[in-house]
C-alpha cells in the first residue's frame, strides 16, 4: 500500500543553499537536481486529495495533480475517487489550467474554482460557497528501499560503478544517466530507484527523459509525465509501442521506483524468432504493463537477434539520478517479485537529503497510520498479502 506522508514544506524550502541547474540546452531551460531557491512555483507543485462536503458530489473523494509549466502557468489533472493507483480511482481525467498570483494558483476548466496554496486546495462553487478542502499528500512507493533477495546481483549500491561501462557517480553516491550494465542477462527481474530533475520550462519528451533499454533493444520509458494525462510515451510506457495502463508518475525530485520482469525472445537454430520478448512492469509499486509481448525492438533500440546485449541506462541529456539497482537472474535463481517493503523501510528510504521527514512529522504520521486514510492507495496485493487478508476474514 502506498503510504501518505505530510509534505515537509519547511524542510523543502529551507534545505541547503546549494542548487544544481543545467545550462540552457536546446530550449529546455534549467534542470534542477535539488529544490530550487529561486522558483516561486516549485512549492505549489504536488498532489492533493480530500472529500467534497457540499453539492451533488458530496462525500466523494477528489484528487488533483498540479505542475508548473512556462512562466507562472500551471497545468493540472483532477480525478474522482482518488489519485492513480489508489482504491476507488476513476480513470476519467479532468484537465485544468491555472496561473499563479502571489503564493496561490487559481485553477479553472472544471465545474468549480480551485484555489491552491502550498498546503492544500479550496474547492469553491460559482456561488462562492466552499465545497471542500483537499490536503497536500506525499506518496511513497511501496517498493522504495527494497533490498536484494538472496542470490540477486547487486548492480549499484552507491559504492562504485564497477558493474558499468561508462558509469559515473555524483559526489553523494548516485548514478548518473548514461551507462551500460556490464553483466548480461536473459530472463530477469530488475529493481531500480530513480529521481527526475525539475524542469519547469520543458515539456513532453524534453522533460526529465531517460530510459531503461533492456538488452539495449526494448525501452521502458523514464520521463517526468507527472500531472499530465496518460501519455503514450510517458513514464512506464514501452516506448513507441504501448502506453502504461496507468500514469503512476510522482512529482520530480522525489525518489520513485521501477520494477521490471523481463523474459527474452526465443529463437530457432536458423535465426528465426519463435517467441516474442515479454515484459511486466511496476512504477511506484503499481503494475502498469502486464506480460506484454514485444513484437520488435522499440524506438532507437538495437536490432533483434539471438545475441545477448547489455542493459542501457539511457542518456537523453537530462540529469536523471539512480540508486539501489539489483537484478535477479531467473536462469539461476527465483524470488518473490516485486519486493514489497515495510512502512519503516519506505520511510527510511524516502528520508534522504532535503525530503527527510522531521521527528515531529514522523510521530504524527505513525499515529495516522492507525486509521484508514480516505486516500490510501491499494495497488495489487502480493500472494502473501492476499493470504493474510483471507485469514483475517475467517
Amino acid at each position: 500500500m502506498l503510504r501518505l506522508i505530510r509534505t515537509a514544506l519547511p524542510i523543502l524550502l529551507l534545505a541547503g543553499a546549494s542548487m544544481a541547474a543545467a545550462q540552457e540546452n536546446n530550449g529546455k531551460g534549467p534542470a534542477y537536481t535539488e529544490p530550487p531557491q529561486d522558483d516561486a512555483n516549485y512549492h505549489l507543485m504536488g498532489e492533493f486529495a480530500g472529500r467534497l462536503k457540499q453539492g451533488e458530489n458530496k462525500g466523494q473523494t477528489l484528487a488533483i495533480q498540479i505542475r508548473p509549466i512556462k512562466g507562472d502557468q500551471f497545468q493540472a489533472i483532477a480525478f474522482f475517487g482518488g489519485l492513480p493507483g489508489q482504491d476507488g480511482h476513476e480513470t476519467q481525467e479532468m484537465r485544468l489550467i491555472g496561473l499563479r498570483s502571489g503564493d496561490n494558483v487559481v485553477l479553472s476548466g472544471g465545474p468549480w474554482g480551485i484555489f491552491v496554496d502550498p498546503k492544500g486546495c479550496n474547492i469553491v462553487a460559482s456561488s462562492g460557497k466552499l465545497l471542500g478542502r483537499l490536503k497536500r499528500v506525499n506518496r511513497v512507493s511501496r517498493t522504495l528501499g527494497a533490498q536484494p533477495p538472496k542470490d540477486a546481483v547487486v548492480i549499484f549500491d552507491g559504492q562504485s560503478v564497477d558493474n558499468f561501462v561508462g558509469g559515473e557517480m555524483t559526489e553523494n553516491g548516485l548514478l548518473k544517466e548514461g551507462a551500460l550494465i556490464s553483466p548480461m542477462f536473459q530472463d530477469f527481474d530488475m529493481h531500480v530507484e530513480f529521481r527526475l530533475p525539475y524542469m519547469p520550462l520543458a515539456d513532453g519528451q524534453q522533460r526529465g527523459n531517460s530510459g531503461l533499454y533492456l538488452q539495449s533493444r526494448y525501452e521502458c520509458q523514464v520521463l517526468d509525465s507527472f500531472g499530465t494525462e496518460k501519455m503514450f510515451n510517458g513514464l512506464g510506457a514501452l516506448y513507441r509501442m504501448k502506453a502504461p495502463d496507468l500514469n503512476m508518475a510522482f512529482p520530480p525530485l522525489v525518489w520513485q521506483t521501477y520494477d521490471l520482469s523481463f523474459t527474452a525472445p526465443r529463437w530457432a537454430s536458423d535465426g528465426k524468432k519463435i517467441r516474442d520478448a515479454h515484459i511486466t512492469s511496476w512504477v511506484n509499486g503499481v503494475k502498469v504493463q502486464d506480460n506484454v509481448a514485444l513484437p520488435s525492438k522499440t524506438g532507437a533500440g538495437k536490432a533483434e537477434e539471438p545475441l545477448l546485449l547489455p542493459i542501457n541506462i539511457q542518456d537523453h541529456g537530462d540529469p536523471v539520478r539512480f540508486r539501489n539497482i539489483w537484478i535477479v537472474d531467473r536462469g539461476i535463481s527465483q524470488a518473490e517479485f516485486p519486493v514489497i517493503t515495510s512502512p519503516k523501510e519506505r520511510k527510511e528510504a524516502a528520508a534522504l537529503e532535503w525530503n527527510e521527514t522531521s521527528n515531529e512529522e514522523a510521530a504524527e504520521d505513525d499515529s495516522e497510520q492507525a486509521e484508514k486514510s480516505d486516500v490510501d492507495a491499494k495497488p495489487e496485493a502480493t500472494q502473501e498479502e492476499k493470504s493474510s487478508d483471507a485469514g483475517s476474514d475467517q
